[in-house]
């Protein structure tokens, strides 16, 4: 089987779906106003210092969002963003 490659805008639709079906996820757990830019913002949140990692990597870490996670990264982004604005 050959690679394929994949371009980058297939890669952004691929990664955008990913983000979209974890959100329609958690909004199913009863946390309605989850968006898809929601968990992109938690999931590239910690790679912000050290820059994008392969890709492999971040569909894995969006797969493996657990809602506790994403609602404590919601907490403290509502509690820095309110204590440092």
């Amino acid at each position: 089987m050959a690679d394929e490659e994949i371009n980058d805008e297939e890669l952004i639709k691929a990664i955008d779906e990913l983000c979209q079906s974890k959100a329609e996820e958690f909004r199913l757990f009863g946390y309605e106003q989850v968006t898809p830019a929601d968990v992109w913002e938690c999931v590239s949140s910690k790679y912000k210092k050290d820059g994008i990692p392969p890709v492999h990597r971040l569909v894995n870490d969006i797969l493996t969002l657990k809602a506790t996670t994403f609602m404590n990264y919601l907490t403290l982004s509502a509690y820095r963003g309110s204590r440092f604005e």
